[in-house]
């Protein structure tokens, strides 16, 4: 047998680890004597080597505790293994939007936004105000509010050019349950159902900033529209909108998907 501090040297663990290991459980020395000295074995070198091979791979102490008290360590290990690879895949597009920024493409990509003041008309929608689970529900979610009021209204029409957007109702920026309502304008009042309301939408004057790519990019869009407003001396009149031009119903690519944003203002 070995005392504490020679199996610290065998093992190259430190003696405060040891004594760790022993008061939480996770490594009982095989004797205390009556002078309260610890004293290990070699069988537990081994079983201290597969410890420190599950922390190098990050396992928690609770998780260790848990392979060792008989739970099937595949099934953590596959957990850890799920959890690192959305580490890295997170830590790969920190990586990749700080180069894309060091090498100067953030203003770059600026550049690639213009703003212009536009007048939106009056004009009827109908809208339905509604939580979405993700973003990727508006995919399911429009379709089937158009589907709807279609049924309810079938000799109603959309205005041409068409005009769709969704205005944001939550005060902070959401990742799940969002709130939202989605606004189609056409040409007059109908029968209302499922939630879908009938309403005249006033005329507003707005800053229009096109944004082409996948909506997860529309970030940066924002970003640039909200620093011309304030650069240019305008403030923010009402909610931003959303439009959505051409994507997944019409374009082939993601990179073709065309989207508009409209935030009303007025000149300071």
């Amino acid at each position: 047998m070995f005392k504490i501090g020679e199996f610290s040297k065998l093992s190259k663990t430190t003696v405060k680890t040891l004594r760790y290991y022993d008061e939480i459980g996770l490594l009982q020395p095989e004797k205390v004597d009556l002078a309260r000295y610890r004293y290990y074995t070699t069988d537990q070198l081994v079983k201290l080597h597969y410890i420190q091979s599950l922390r190098q791979a990050g396992l928690s102490i609770d998780e260790i505790r848990n392979i060792l008290a008989g739970k099937d360590a595949k099934e953590i290990l596959t957990k850890r293994k799920l959890q690192l690879e959305t580490d890295i895949a997170e830590k790969n597009d920190q990586l990749s939007r700080i180069d894309f920024i060091l090498q100067g493409k953030e203003e770059e990509y600026f550049m690639n936004y213009q703003a212009t003041i536009k007048e939106i008309p009056e004009c009827i929608v109908y809208s339905k105000k509604m939580t979405i689970p993700n973003y990727d529900a508006y995919f399911t979610e429009i379709p089937a509010i158009g589907a709807a009021c279609a049924k309810a209204n079938p000799d109603l029409k959309c205005t041409v050019p068409g005009y769709c957007f969704v205005v944001y109702l939550d005060a902070e920026c959401r990742e799940k349950d969002i709130n939202v309502e989605y606004c189609e304008a056409v040409d007059r009042f109908g029968n209302e159902v499922d939630g879908i309301i009938f309403k005249k939408m006033p005329a507003v004057t707005a800053v229009s900033v096109m944004h082409k790519g996948h909506y997860s990019d529309l970030g940066r869009a924002y970003a640039f529209v909200f620093k011309w407003i304030e650069e240019n001396g305008y403030t923010v009149t009402g909610s931003p909108r959303e439009c959505y031009i051409d994507g997944i119903w019409n374009k082939e690519s993601e990179d073709d998907w065309l989207s508009e944003i409209q935030v009303p203002v007025q000149k300071k």
